[in-house]
């Protein structure tokens, strides 16, 4: 039987300068629903907190009404959750889950990256998804002139459209067709005067114990047609195009902005188990090439010679444990990969996302060649 992860959840919650950030923490903390939360912040004095949610506060911390606590970053992240985590271990403080509200102008890569590679956080919490407020009356202008923005809508699990009631249909269906482009696994949501269910924000990574099949595909953004075609699909007179390989479907952002084209996204669906050899060399050649600039990377695995699927998730080189799914009924053995990449031309993203669907010509050889390039033994299935 599998050890209970008790690690506490970690949600990141990012979005630019005016996006609606503080709205959604005050309602937050209010809601009952969420439960006890620790809320990391930059400085006191940026958010604002509603002056009746306050009980207590000194220079590093709010004690809150709702028995929330909000702690102030103290010198660096690692060190504020390390106090977090003491201070909860001691018993002086409790809490369900931890959120994490980023200044406006930051990139949350770097703070997932610390997430990943501290040790000291990941034998306590664990990064439970990246929520990103997108502002729908700005948004557009936003993504135009700050880079940041870009990259906080390609981090996340969850996009958060707040101010839609200020915007045209037309133009919010602008803007949302250009967020889908750059972060097509990202579940999109409107606000409501602010307001967004709690539960649309919790639970949003895979990588836990005990995830469904049902909880991968919304984390990957995969459409539920996508294991099963549409039988009418290409009556539209919109074909797919003849040159992709069978199971690629690419997400690749078009000249929406002068950004836009920095961020590269795209994602594949292989029907067969993958051989080991061809997952590891595929992994490895990104890794050496790109992972500087892989923003994220996730999936769901099937992997040949292995009694379950499991799946993984990655920030440039650096990638947490890989989770089983010991529930898998054994019927559906297609892997999916999602690619979100910076400065990545859509070509070699394309290309590389191909090899998973090589197949080697013997095992054998592969292991009687070790000085040699793996894709010397591999072919094409198509």
């Amino acid at each position: 039987m599998a050890l209970q992860d008790n690690r506490v959840p970690v949600t990141l919650l990012t979005g630019f300068l005016g996006a609606g950030k503080t709205t959604l923490l005050n309602q937050l903390i209010r809601d009952p629903e969420a439960g006890r939360i620790a809320v990391i912040i930059n400085e006191f004095g940026d958010v604002g907190l509603d002056h009746d949610l306050i009980e207590e506060a000194t220079e590093e911390t709010v004690l809150l009404r709702s028995g929330c606590l909000c702690c102030a970053v103290l010198g660096d992240l690692a060190k504020t959750l390390g106090a977090l985590s003491a201070r909860r271990v001691a018993g002086t403080c409790t809490f369900d889950r931890v959120v994490i509200e980023t200044s406006g102008i930051a990139d949350p890569g770097p703070i997932v990256h610390t997430l990943a590679t501290d040790r000291q956080f990941a034998q306590a919490f664990r990064l439970d998804g990246v929520v990103t407020l997108a502002d729908a009356a700005t948004g557009m202008k936003t993504l135009d002139q700050q880079f940041e923005a870009l990259r906080q809508v390609a981090m996340a699990d969850v996009l958060i459209l707040s101010k839609t009631d200020l915007v045209e249909p037309f133009d919010l269906a602008r803007f949302e067709t250009r967020l889908e482009a750059i972060n097509a696994s990202a579940r999109r949501i409107h606000a409501q005067q602010g307001s967004v269910p709690v539960g649309a924000l919790f639970g949003l990574s895979a990588m836990r114990d005990g995830v469904t099949f049902s909880d991968v595909d919304t984390w990957l953004g995969m459409p539920p047609q996508a294991a099963s075609p549409d039988p009418l699909a290409g009556l539209s007179g919109f074909e797919p195009n003849p040159a992709a390989p069978a199971g690629f479907s690419p997400s690749v952002p078009t000249a929406h902005g002068r950004h836009d084209h920095r961020i590269t996204s795209a994602s594949i669906e292989v029907t067969e188990p993958i051989p080991a050899t061809v997952f590891d060399f595929w992994l490895d050649t990104l890794i050496a090439l790109k992972g500087p600039n892989i923003l994220r990377m996730k999936g769901i695995l099937h992997v040949e010679g292995l009694q379950y699927p499991f799946v993984f998730h990655g920030v440039q080189h650096i990638f947490d444990a890989p989770v089983p799914m010991k529930r898998w009924s054994g019927q559906d053995s297609t892997s999916r990969v999602v690619v979100i990449a910076r400065d990545m031309d859509e070509a070699d993203l394309k290309a590389s996302l191909a090899l998973l669907l090589m197949r080697p010509k013997a095992a054998a050889a592969v292991e009687d060649l070790p000085g040699r390039m793996m894709v010397d033994t591999i072919e094409m299935p198509f």
